[in-house]
């Protein structure tokens, strides 16, 4: 039996959605308290606590004799999991996706020459465990997803470096919702096991510059197929 979502927690959807893709407009001013609960079907407490969780990721103010306003765009954490999450519950911008895509080049090929020197055999083992599940379930699959998720994460581990590492749930995050979002959108994604393979072989054989090109490989041919995805 399914784990019931926490009504807080969907409220926070519920609202921050329609906000990330820009239903409701920067310098909107939301409904109050009383009316979001009564429409909501929810206590007062349920609503004050969603609305914290969408001033925390920087996409709400509250000021007195003015009420709940959204925020410009640039004050919003474009990097929390929830909001990119958020982002592709429809079709995205495309210079949002692009954007997504540049940090992805600025951060991962360089964390998988990083990892090709630092790896241990435990963050191999979990890069191919990873890689068996999405060999077994194919990235069309929640399953599959997860599990390119995962092997992206333990390349970053892998650095040793905690500030990358920080960057873990952000970069996997990209990765899950940019995948979910091809196959979503088309009946016959592409599957990139091969070029995964390829990156898991050259860390695992310690080529740094061989890793750093593989996944700039990986990451345009993503981008081209997301892309795609944007345009249908």
């Amino acid at each position: 039996m399914a784990k019931r979502e926490p009504s807080h927690i969907k409220l926070s959807r519920e609202l921050g959605v329609p906000i990330v893709t820009g239903q409701i407009r920067p310098g909107d001013v939301l409904p109050g308290e009383i009316e979001i609960a009564e429409d909501h079907g929810v206590s007062r407490s349920v609503v004050r606590e969603a609305l914290r969780m969408l001033s925390a990721r920087g996409l709400i103010e509250s000021r007195p004799k003015i009420g709940t306003r959204v925020r410009d765009r640039e004050a919003w954490n474009m990097l929390d999991p929830i909001v990119l999450e958020w982002m592709f519950e429809v079709t995205p911008p495309p210079k949002f996706v692009k954007s997504l895509f540049e940090l992805r080049l600025v951060v991962e090929p360089a964390a998988a020459a990083l990892a090709a020197k630092k790896k241990t055999a435990r963050h191999l083992a979990a890069m191919g465990h990873a890689l068996e599940e999405m060999a077994r379930h194919t990235l069309s699959t929640p399953e599959g997803q997860v599990a390119d998720q995962e092997f992206h994460a333990a390349i970053l581990m892998a650095t040793d470096n905690e500030l990358m590492v920080s960057l873990s749930a952000t970069i996997g995050a990209a990765v899950r919702w940019t995948t979910f979002f091809k196959s979503r959108k088309s009946k016959s994604p592409r599957d990139s096991i091969e070029e995964h393979r390829a990156l898991f072989e050259a860390i695992a054989d310690g080529d740094a510059e061989r890793a750093r090109q593989v996944t700039e490989e990986l990451i345009a041919l993503a981008q081209r197929d997301t892309e795609v995805a944007l345009g249908a």
